[in-house]
């Protein structure tokens, strides 16, 4: 049988969220559930310039957005940014896959924030009714940017930087995991995408660590 997961619960500018192990932020009091750089289509774009990576990043994506979107009932989605990942990407799959997707969840208001790669990208087709915006998006207590940044009255939550923090053991034991990163206005959620890679984030005064392992969350010493 398999474990359930666990999810972190933390308050964030007087609300409480929860930090998923699925690599999402679920906001349960506004019925947002925020993910950040999907990078849809990024393995179409590397197999455009002769890469030989694998099919099926893109579907494998949407099922993992399909099951939160199953376990939580959101009312909206919010991508924290780079939902689609170049121009070459949007090959008739990625589209049709997109599209198959959003009529699964025709009644879920969806909002992408523009990121770096979303510019590249353009933005998704308008039939599929996907609002996108620029940053900072306000949304309750909340700022919803791609970039980290500083905002003068909300806090901030925010993507682009796809963070991993490494645990050391005994030796040169080691293992690296995507984490979220809280500073003091502001919380980075890990890249939602599968084919992303990630950037280690290095300890600093005032920054805290969340990591993700399996099924879990948890707050990782400093």
């Amino acid at each position: 049988m398999p474990l359930a997961s666990t999810s972190f619960r933390l308050e964030l500018a007087g609300q409480s969220i929860e930090l998923l192990p699925e690599r999402a932020l679920w906001w349960a009091a506004g019925g947002a559930l925020f993910v950040a750089d999907l990078h849809l289509g990024k393995a179409a774009a590397f197999r455009a310039l002769g890469q030989p990576v694998p099919h099926g990043t893109t579907l494998e994506n949407l099922q993992r957005l399909d099951a939160l979107i199953e376990q939580h009932g959101p009312r909206e989605l919010v991508v924290l940014g780079d939902f689609l990942h170049d121009a070459s990407g949007r090959t008739p799959h990625v589209l049709a896959s997109l599209s198959a997707w959003r009529h699964r969840h025709a009644a879920l208001r969806c909002v992408v924030v523009r990121g770096n790669h979303d510019s590249r990208a353009g933005d998704p087709p308008a039939e599929l009714g996907i609002e996108i915006v620029d940053e900072p998006h306000l949304t309750g207590p909340f700022a919803a940017c791609h970039h980290p940044q500083a905002h003068a009255t909300h806090f901030v939550l925010a993507g682009h930087l796809h963070p991993v923090c490494r645990l050391q053991g005994r030796g040169r034991d080691s293992l690296r995991m995507p984490c979220f990163v809280q500073e003091a206005h502001r919380l980075v959620l890990p890249a939602f995408g599968e084919f992303t890679g990630g950037w280690p984030v290095e300890a600093a005064a005032g920054r805290r660590f969340f990591g993700i392992g399996g099924d879990a969350v948890w707050p990782l010493p400093n």
